[in-house]
Formats: C-alpha cells, sequence, structure tokens
C-alpha cells in the first residue's frame, strides 16, 4: 500500500535531530519508524508517523525544511527469503529500489508474524499489479 512519508533535512550539527524529535513529541505525534542518513554538511530524516499532515506543519513552524513523500509499505512474511522474493518482483518489473528501511508492524495483535519495509521505489504508478 502506498502511505506518507515525512522527509526532514537536517543540518548536521548538535542537536538537531533532537530537536526534530522534540517538536513532533510536543504536538503528540507518534513516530513509527524512523530512517536517518548523513552527510558531512547534512542529513536526510526520513520518518512514518500518525500524522503526516501535522507533522510537516509542526516542523516547518519550527524552522525545519520538511516535505511528504510517497512510498510502498510493504508486509512480507517473516520466514528465510521472504524479502528477497518480495524485491525481485519489483526489480523484475524494471523497478529501481532508491532505499528502504523496516518499520512497526502496523497490524493488529496475535496476527501471524510479519515483517514491514518501507520502500521507495522509482515508479510508485507501477507498483499496483505487483503485490495486489
Amino acid at each position: 500500500m502506498i502511505i506518507k512519508q515525512v522527509s526532514v533535512f537536517l543540518e548536521n550539527s548538535e542537536g538537531r535531530l533532537s530537536n526534530a524529535l522534540l517538536i513532533l513529541k510536543n504536538k503528540g505525534i507518534d513516530i513509527r519508524s524512523l530512517s536517518l542518513a548523513d552527510t558531512n554538511d547534512y542529513g536526510m530524516l526520513r520518518l512514518i508517523v500518525d500524522k503526516p499532515e501535522e507533522a510537516i506543519a509542526a516542523l516547518k513552524e519550527g524552522g525545519l525544511s520538511a516535505h511528504i513523500t510517497e512510498v510502498l509499505s510493504l508486509e512480507v512474511d517473516d520466514r528465510v527469503g521472504a524479502l528477497a522474493d518480495a524485491l525481485s518482483k519489483i526489480t523484475e518489473k524494471g523497478l529501481n529500489i532508491e532505499y528502504m528501511y523496516d518499520c512497526e508492524n502496523m497490524g493488529e495483535a496475535g496476527q501471524s508474524h510479519k515483517a514491514c519495509m518501507i520502500i521507495k521505489i522509482s515508479d510508485l504508478a507501477k507498483h499496483k499489479d505487483l503485490f495486489e
């Protein structure tokens, strides 16, 4: 399924990540997953949150550069090879995986074990015939 990811550009300096997370905490926004990548000068914080539009508004109000990116949320069975099988479906269609990270399984308690992956692919519109 397609979901909204919050992407935040952070200056690579002391306290910037803590500041962004504090902004979200103070607005009551729940973080379900995050990924942080950095270079010498800046970092890219990617978040899956319960209220993405509110998160964007709060972060911008706090002086941060943030935007929404649509990504694929994919549940895979918790078994050997399940992720490899799912990713091969993507690459067989000629789609590029730009980045990927894991997330909280948002299913109901008591369901079978699944892993949840957030995947940014090169052409999100082509995802429908892959997994549905």
